[in-house]
């Protein structure tokens, strides 16, 4: 009897290690706590370079191998962010993956200077995020809710049209736009994600994306949607190599991933802090902050040597924490060794890049617009009838406005003077229009404005 007391007592005193920032509980209760934040994030890690790899139109073995490396990239920038390297990394359960908020301007660069363009980018811009690492504990007050939530709004809005585009079927050859077939599969993906989120409990509810996918790329197979010739010229085996396709610099692309690591920065601020409070009960403290920016910064760099797109926190893994209280570091570092391992696997990448475009779409109409009500709920925050109403309206009228009008950009592009040039590169991305316009205006208006009125009144 006593035998078994001490049994349950280990076994318990062994759960609850996991619910301990440094807690290291056995591999038995690590691994599928550790998986389900794979789980969670597994999909969004890899959207984007699917994306941005089949609107380019570059080869299967290229698209296969960024895969590999979204994977290797996410891995190691976990890891940093849950064991420093000196003042880099948070120290804190947080999850690093491919952002989207860079899949807008990654197309826009990618298009005029391809894959090389797009790496040398995000490595020259990089240098904001790392700037911005070290100031944002002093300038945070800058970036209030009403500039944070325009730009998180725009990066969904500006990518309703590409979930859209991948439900109804996608450009590859072969494809006919708009089928039903196209249709009827993503919508059976999207209601299938939907029921898991709304029905489901736990592992199974925060799975839902990934179950979605599943689930659709099953019965696509039969559908005759699915092909595995990738999956058998793939190689077994192969090793992550630094500056693999080459890196080029370009200013007005280095300007567009500069304003757009201003933005994942402060998403990540937010990351930190929902962290803290949703696992610890505590606000997150100046250096945790600093760490998980620069850890952000840093991570991007790596994923840029290593032939992989900008990495930044997942929102939803902050979400799992909050909902299950698991804390534990090494938990998360289990998951993140799965993601490193599977990396050096190039028929797993091929894998992931046959699932079709409609499944695919099915998925990120629910993603994108999720996003789009995160920047909803920032706006919330602020108070509308005053200022704050004036920037919005300026910054979706403005910045929204004239990036709607291609006629307009076009205009701008005909132009030779400098002026033309540079609204033609502001108006290029939604993204950077209406944030940056909401960033000046809230500087004039919210901290310019009344220190000129104070002035006055002396």
């Amino acid at each position: 009897m006593d035998f078994l007391k001490n049994l349950f007592a280990k076994k318990e005193n062994d759960a609850q290690l996991a619910f301990e920032l440094d807690g290291k509980p056995s591999l038995r209760v690590a691994v599928p706590l550790g998986l389900q934040h794979i789980l969670a994030m597994f999909a969004g890690n890899l959207a984007p370079i699917l994306i941005l790899s089949g609107v380019l139109g570059l080869p299967t073995d290229q698209q296969i191998y960024l895969v590999q490396m979204a994977m290797f990239a996410s891995g190691i920038a976990t890891f940093i962010q849950l064991y420093p390297l000196g003042k880099v990394g948070a120290r804190l359960p947080i999850v690093m993956g491919t952002s989207f908020s860079f899949l807008g301007v990654a197309l826009v660069v990618g298009f005029q200077y391809g894959i090389p363009g797009i790496l040398g980018a995000a490595l020259a811009g990089s240098v904001v995020e790392i700037a911005l690492g070290f100031l944002m504990p002093y300038i945070r007050k800058y970036f209030p809710p009403i500039v944070t939530g325009v730009v998180v709004l725009g990066i969904g809005f500006s990518l309703l049209h590409v979930g859209i585009d991948y439900f109804a079927g996608g450009f590859a050859p072969g494809v006919i736009y708009g089928e039903p077939k196209n249709l009827l599969l993503g919508l059976f993906t999207l209601m299938v994600m939907l029921g898991f989120n709304v029905f489901g409990k736990g592992m199974w509810k925060s799975s839902a994306i990934i179950i979605g996918l599943f689930v659709g790329f099953l019965v696509a197979i039969p559908m005759g949607m699915v092909s595995f010739t990738n999956v058998i010229d793939a190689g077994w085996i192969s090793f992550p190599i630094p500056f693999k396709y080459g890196m080029t610099f370009h200013w007005d692309a280095i300007f567009l991933f500069g304003a757009i690591y201003v933005i994942t920065a402060i998403e990540t601020v937010g990351d930190c802090s929902g962290v803290t409070m949703g696992g610890l009960d505590r606000e997150a403290t100046a250096n945790e902050i600093s760490g998980s920016i620069l850890a952000d910064a840093f991570g991007s760099s790596f994923a840029a040597i290593f032939n992989a797109l900008p990495n930044t926190s997942f929102s939803q893994n902050v979400g799992i924490v909050a909902m299950t209280k698991v804390v534990s570091r090494y938990v998360v570092a289990v998951g993140a060794a799965f993601l490193i391992v599977a990396a050096f696997f190039p028929k797993f990448g091929a894998l992931i890049t046959i699932i079709p475009a409609p499944v695919l779409g099915g998925v990120l109409v629910l993603i994108f617009g999720m996003i789009a009500v995160s920047g909803m709920r920032m706006i919330a925050k602020a108070d509308l009838n005053g200022i704050d109403g004036l920037i919005l309206a300026l910054a979706l009228g403005v910045g929204f406005g004239v990036t709607g009008s291609p006629n307009l950009v076009a205009q701008f592009a005909q132009g030779g003077v400098m002026a033309s040039k540079f609204l033609e590169w502001y108006f290029a991305d939604t993204i950077v229009a209406a944030g940056l316009l909401a960033f000046a205006l809230n500087l004039l208006l919210n901290h310019g404005v009344p220190k000129i009125k104070e002035m006055l009144n002396k």
